[in-house]
Protein backbone atom coordinates (compact mmCIF):
# COMPACT_ATOMS: atom_id res chain seq x y z
CA UNK A 1 0.00 0.00 0.00
CA UNK A 2 1.27 3.56 -0.66
CA UNK A 3 -0.20 6.62 0.41
CA UNK A 4 -0.82 9.56 -2.49
CA UNK A 5 -2.61 12.58 -1.94
CA UNK A 6 -5.74 13.13 -3.94
CA UNK A 7 -5.96 16.33 -6.19
CA UNK A 8 -7.78 18.23 -3.06
CA UNK A 9 -5.15 17.51 -0.58
CA UNK A 10 -7.07 14.20 0.93
CA UNK A 11 -4.84 11.72 1.63
CA UNK A 12 -5.54 8.42 -0.12
CA UNK A 13 -4.01 4.17 0.40
CA UNK A 14 -3.57 2.95 -2.66
CA UNK A 15 -3.35 -0.99 -3.38
CA UNK A 16 0.19 -0.59 -5.80
CA UNK A 17 -0.95 -4.14 -7.25
CA UNK A 18 -4.15 -2.60 -8.89
CA UNK A 19 -1.93 -0.22 -10.52
CA UNK A 20 -2.36 -0.59 -14.39
CA UNK A 21 -0.53 1.82 -15.95
CA UNK A 22 -0.02 6.14 -14.71
CA UNK A 23 -0.90 8.95 -17.49
CA UNK A 24 1.27 12.33 -17.41
CA UNK A 25 -1.03 14.79 -18.23
CA UNK A 26 -0.55 18.19 -16.51
CA UNK A 27 -1.81 15.82 -13.40
CA UNK A 28 -0.61 12.39 -12.37
CA UNK A 29 -3.52 9.95 -13.36
CA UNK A 30 -3.42 6.49 -12.35
CA UNK A 31 -5.34 3.71 -14.13
CA UNK A 32 -6.63 0.49 -11.74
CA UNK A 33 -7.43 -2.71 -13.00
CA UNK A 34 -10.63 -2.28 -12.34
CA UNK A 35 -11.32 0.88 -14.55
CA UNK A 36 -10.89 3.12 -11.64
CA UNK A 37 -9.05 6.67 -12.50
CA UNK A 38 -7.65 8.41 -9.39
CA UNK A 39 -6.01 11.95 -10.09
CA UNK A 40 -3.03 12.75 -7.72
CA UNK A 41 -0.45 15.51 -6.69
CA UNK A 42 2.44 13.70 -7.34
CA UNK A 43 3.76 12.74 -9.65
CA UNK A 44 4.55 10.20 -11.63
CA UNK A 45 7.83 9.20 -10.96
CA UNK A 46 7.28 10.15 -6.86
CA UNK A 47 4.19 6.98 -7.65
CA UNK A 48 6.78 5.06 -8.95
CA UNK A 49 8.96 5.58 -6.37
CA UNK A 50 6.97 4.85 -3.73
CA UNK A 51 5.69 1.45 -5.45
CA UNK A 52 9.32 0.31 -5.73
CA UNK A 53 10.00 1.52 -1.86
CA UNK A 54 7.12 -0.65 -1.08
CA UNK A 55 7.65 -3.72 -3.04
CA UNK A 56 11.08 -3.79 -1.76
CA UNK A 57 10.21 -3.33 1.91
CA UNK A 58 7.88 -6.22 1.20
CA UNK A 59 11.02 -8.73 -0.02
CA UNK A 60 13.19 -7.47 2.58
CA UNK A 61 11.23 -8.70 4.79
CA UNK A 62 9.91 -11.76 3.24
CA UNK A 63 13.96 -12.34 3.36
CA UNK A 64 14.19 -12.06 7.20
CA UNK A 65 11.04 -14.14 8.05
CA UNK A 66 11.85 -16.84 10.58
CA UNK A 67 10.87 -20.61 9.34
CA UNK A 68 7.26 -21.49 9.43
CA UNK A 69 7.18 -24.03 12.91
CA UNK A 70 7.58 -27.49 11.63
CA UNK A 71 9.64 -26.23 8.71
CA UNK A 72 13.31 -28.34 7.99
CA UNK A 73 14.79 -25.22 6.75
Amino acid sequence: MIKLTRLNHTPVVLNSDLIEHLEITPDTVITLTSGQKIMVLESADEVIDRVVTFRRAISKGMCNMPAAPGSTE
